[in-house]
């Protein structure tokens, strides 16, 4: 174990965890091999969360439900979540956990591309959660845009690629420098762009978190 892992786990330990709901939800998630949102993002959101005090939420990419179950958990009374998913197998998943939480009336889960469906919604969402398929964030990026209020935040997880991203395109397996790319290129353009205040973060897998500052000019 690094210095850097081992620096995580303390911090983790310290961790009160979830509901029993919540938790409940993680371990069936790690018995099944579907990737949730690891728990120093999950402290993270919590923290955005209780300082953003947001009343509507975009989650882009919902697997089987376990983060948007975490932000309507703690987001203030009344928060409305909605949340978007393509992979079939898990959107029936994702329903039942949202109906065993009571939770059907305050996430709505679109079915589909979220190329798509970004374009459809009018929003705005004041706390928009982007963690879906990593080589399409470039492409989300104008329609998050256009959703974003002034003061919104946009979260974004897994954008270092487990180190490769510092790596050059050459040093990267061939099927995956396309992603590696579009990942360098969306993280360009989250810290140049003239309407976005953004860090990236050493959190888990790597993290960006960004402001919209307002209209351009």
């Amino acid at each position: 174990m690094t210095g850097d892992e081992r620096t995580t786990a303390f911090i983790n330990s310290l961790d009160p965890g979830n509901t029993p709901f919540l938790d409940e939800i993680e371990k069936e998630a790690k018995k099944t091999n579907v990737p949730i949102i690891r728990t120093e993002m999950q402290s993270f959101i919590k923290l955005l969360l209780a300082v953003k005090k947001p009343l509507s939420v975009l989650e882009v990419g919902c697997a089987i439900g376990f983060s948007a179950l975490l932000m309507s958990e703690y987001a203030p009374q009344g928060c409305k979540i909605t949340t978007i998913e393509k992979y079939e197998k898990r959107i029936p998943v994702a329903r039942e956990n949202f109906r065993r939480a009571g939770k059907e009336k305050d996430i709505t889960l679109l079915e589909g591309d979220a190329v798509d469906w970004l374009k459809k919604l009018e929003g705005p969402y004041d706390f928009i959660f982007m963690d879906a398929a990593k080589g399409q964030y470039i492409h989300f990026l104008p329609d998050i845009l256009r959703l974003m209020p002034e003061g919104g935040i946009l979260l974004s997880d897994n954008v270092l690629q487990g180190g490769d991203i510092i790596e050059s395109r050459y040093a990267v397996t061939r099927r995956n420098r396309t992603i590696h790319t579009r990942m360098r290129d969306y993280l360009y353009e989250l810290k140049h762009h003239p309407q976005l205040e953004t860090a990236i973060l050493p959190l888990g897998d790597g993290a960006t978190v960004s402001v919209k500052k307002g209209t351009e000019g």
